[in-house]
């Protein structure tokens, strides 16, 4: 086993590769009192087609969170997430665009729940009769969230950006996708995205990296499978399908998201600077220090609902902002407007190097939250670069750098916007 030693922010991390695949991840922390585990695979809501065997197999929207549900199932009749409550752990689970991950903490008897989390994500248990069922309590799920202004705002904005990728679904799919699925579905999927060489485990907090890699080595399949190869439809260029689109429904202020597609680098440590990049742009940008943020808001044309975010997932990678606002076009033309004088004349530097200081102290003091450090640890793997490095990453990030992220990427041309407009009467 491997330790890296990041002395410049006093962390240390036990990693190795097993020899079915696992990448396996330990970060003491002995400072606290407890300890998390995160298993999460390489398959999210996105990875709906994939070879095997030398074909492409189509499934339907929504099996890998349809997987995630079905996963705390187990042989003889019991629930993973009740067993692991009855262990003292705090456990939960998620699946998003390009991951699925299960995870808990606890204080005590943390080997029983590390045993038991590698024993049933490994081993999956369906029959009909809970498939069925769960269909039904999924499509309530879904009914239930059809008609929530926040969802039809999200995918309202996806299906203008993108013509076919399948980021224009919601990861949960629709009543009639989960209609589809069967318990051949699930074991398919699972043998092909669930296979050790498609997985990270990271453990945060208290223990001896070498028994909790061998315990992995032990519960685990031996053999490594084939890497899935993935399909996300055919290449799309950077220019939204359509640039608006409108609804109305039962909300009180109308609310309203824009976004762009980027031309990213998706892999390695490249894709990492990209990443922090954009984020450190976006808030030079408009984030609630900035003087942009700052005229909106005492214009009343912006409140503490506006928000942005970037995203590099699925093949693609793509910017938003929004929230609430009576006037979300003007918002829009002002935000685009201060994205072409900023991507001619860049930051004003005394701002940016302390927005640049506020990113750098956000990366320190996240290295003390466990589930982020799981999440970006696995995240990080799955895209080959190392988390650890993102502090003194930021620091390497220009002016420059940031100018042209904003130049290249947030124009009119380039933008799209879905609005959700109040409902008279």
């Amino acid at each position: 086993m491997e330790l890296k030693e990041y002395p410049y922010v006093g962390e240390r991390v036990w990693c190795d590769v097993l020899d079915n695949g696992l990448k396996f991840f330990f970060v003491p922390k002995a400072d606290f009192n407890k300890t998390t585990a995160f298993f999460a695979t390489n398959y999210g809501g996105a990875d709906r087609r994939f070879r095997l065997g030398g074909k492409w197999v189509d499934t339907p929207a929504g099996v890998a969170h349809f997987l995630e549900h079905k996963m705390f199932d187990m042989p003889e009749g019991e629930n993973a997430l009740t067993r692991l409550s009855a262990l003292g752990a705090n456990a939960n689970a998620f699946t998003s665009v390009d991951m699925t991950a299960y995870h808990f903490e606890s204080v005590e008897r943390f080997r029983e729940a590390y045993e038991l989390l590698l024993q049933f994500v490994s081993v999956p248990y369906f029959t009909r009769e809970s498939v069925k069922k769960e269909q039904g309590i999924i499509g309530q799920e879904i009914r239930m969230t059809e008609d929530e202004p926040g969802e039809c705002l999200y995918y309202g904005l996806m299906r203008q950006l993108f013509r076919e990728h399948p980021l224009r679904d919601p990861v949960v799919g629709t009543v009639e996708s989960i209609g589809e699925i069967t318990p051949e579905t699930l074991y398919l999927c699972h043998k092909v995205f669930y296979d050790p060489s498609n997985m990270a485990l990271v453990v945060v907090g208290r223990g001896d990296p070498d028994e909790l890699r061998d315990i992995a080595a032990e519960i685990l399949p031996a053999g490594a499978g084939m890497p899935p190869v993935k399909d996300y439809g055919a290449k799309e260029d950077l220019v939204p399908r359509g640039s608006r689109v409108t609804k109305k429904m039962a909300v009180g202020m109308p609310i309203f998201f824009a976004g762009c597609r980027t031309a990213a680098e998706l892999r390695g440590r490249r894709a990492q600077k990209y990443e922090l990049t954009a984020a450190l742009a976006l808030s030079t940008l408009m984030g609630r220090s900035s003087p942009l943020f700052s005229r909106l808001y005492d214009e009343g044309l912006i409140n503490d609902t506006f928000s942005y975010s970037f995203d590099n997932a699925a093949g693609i990678s793509y910017a938003l902002f929004g929230g609430d606002s009576d006037e979300p076009d003007r918002v829009v033309e002002a935000v685009l407007q201060e994205a072409e004088r900023f991507g001619r004349e860049g930051p004003e530097q005394a701002f940016f190097e302390r927005r640049k200081k506020a990113a750098y102290g956000h990366a320190i003091r996240e290295l003390n939250l466990f589930d982020e450090i799981c999440y970006n640890m696995a995240a990080a793997a799955f895209t080959g670069y190392d988390y650890f490095e993102a502090p003194r990453m930021i620091a390497e990030i220009t002016a420059e750098d940031v100018r042209a992220f904003i130049a290249k990427n947030l124009t009119p041309a380039m933008t799209a916007v879905s609005i959700i407009e109040t409902q008279e009467g």
